[in-house]
């Protein structure tokens, strides 16, 4: 959904979620995760990982930075556009290596 429309109170199957539209809602699924309330105290990096070994293929970096935008918001910060997450993700991730 696009963050100017999520309303954290109406927050309740994924696709409610900032950032999050079927395709990506599928690939939550697919490491586990049903429910927004699901994503409380998750690592962004580790969901990443564990779809890329679930998938097995390196999934675009742009997934990171949406999986670091609906942790965050599910931990209580304001919804923000996935691509707000793209620099603080290059800082802190190097795609050929694990953390």
């Amino acid at each position: 959904m696009n963050p100017t429309k999520v309303v954290r109170q109406k927050v309740q199957k994924l696709t409610d979620l900032p950032n999050i539209g079927v395709s990506l809602a599928d690939d939550l699924r697919l490491i586990g995760i049903e429910t927004p309330k699901e994503l409380e105290g998750k690592d962004a990096f580790e969901l990443y990982e564990m779809l890329c070994k679930k998938s097995g293929t390196r999934q675009d970096p742009c997934v990171l930075d949406v999986f670091m935008s609906i942790t965050d918001f599910m931990n209580g910060s304001e919804p923000k556009v996935w691509w707000d997450y793209t620099q603080k993700r290059k800082a802190s991730y190097d795609l050929g290596k694990k953390r």
